[in-house]
């Protein structure tokens, strides 16, 4: 079985920069049909307007995926462009701090909205379509899997640092939701799994690097392989669990951090 996903249809969220971006740009790259949506309309256009203007297996999408008609419109947008869709990244993330004190603080509500809700709403959206599409699969093809959702979360889920008590409990958070609609879903021949990130040079990772001169350091002297990772060294485990090859694997979360979580302190940011 091969890692193809030629001429299958995804979405990518989160897909204006970062880890989304390359995630989106290779699977363009294999020969899939991709369009790449995000909240940062202008960010979008700068980064993939071009390709979508020449490119018939690109289209960009901006809106804010935490509305419920945004997202009716992204599926449509998709339709209207490649007829189907069979394969959604949930790659849209956010990190903020927060002051686990303050009654006030709401970094907790609002990761939960971006980084677990919103994601878990366009799921059930797609996996609908999904449902409606495999009524004309061909019998001989019905214990094929239909379609395939790829969560991406954080080692932080794991992992504990104070001043990112609302991004661990939203990268937890996402893990579960991941193993409960594998289990809802395994029914209809959907598979939902994750790829939990350590240190990937990310938008906000590099945020951070600038903000902090010695986490670099930090992060590097805590990771086995001793480095930090590139967006795109990813985006091979997100095919995989896209792909037909791992048509049996559902509801497992792949850990991409260089070994991180096998030595990592809590004092070390993980993200």
């Amino acid at each position: 079985m091969s890692f193809s996903i030629v001429g299958k249809t995804a979405i990518v969220t989160g897909a204006a920069n970062g880890v989304g971006l390359a995630i989106g740009r290779h699977f363009v790259s294999q020969g899939a049909n991709v369009v790449f949506a995000d909240m940062d309309e202008d960010r979008l256009i700068a980064e993939m307007g071009d390709e979508a203007a020449k490119e018939e297996t690109v289209r960009i999408f901006a809106g804010d995926l935490r509305k419920k008609l945004t997202i009716a419109n992204l599926l449509s947008a998709t339709i209207e462009a490649f007829d189907r869709v069979d394969i959604l990244v949930n790659a849209s993330r956010q990190v903020l701090p927060t002051d686990s004190l303050s009654v006030n603080d709401t970094s907790v509500d609002e990761l939960l909205e971006q980084n677990v809700l919103a994601g878990l709403r366009l799921s059930q959206t797609v996996a609908r379509r999904m449902i409606k599409q495999a009524k004309d699969v061909d019998e001989d093809d019905v214990l094929g899997p239909i379609g395939s959702i790829v969560n991406i979360g954080s080692i932080a889920a794991r992992r504990t640092h104070p001043d990112l008590l609302a991004y661990s409990i939203s990268s937890a958070a996402l893990e579960q939701m991941t193993r409960s609609l594998a289990v809802a879903w395994a029914g209809e021949r959907i598979r939902v799994n994750a790829v939990a990130f350590g240190s990937v040079m990310s938008a906000s990772l590099k945020g951070s690097l600038k903000e902090d001169e010695d986490l670099r350091d930090v992060i590097v002297e805590n990771t086995p392989l001793q480095r930090i990772a590139s967006p795109g060294e990813v985006s091979d485990a997100v095919q995989y669990l896209a792909s037909d090859a791992a048509g049996f694997v559902t509801g497992q979360i792949i850990t991409v951090d260089g070994g991180r979580t096998l030595i990592d302190p809590a004092a070390v940011s993980a993200h």
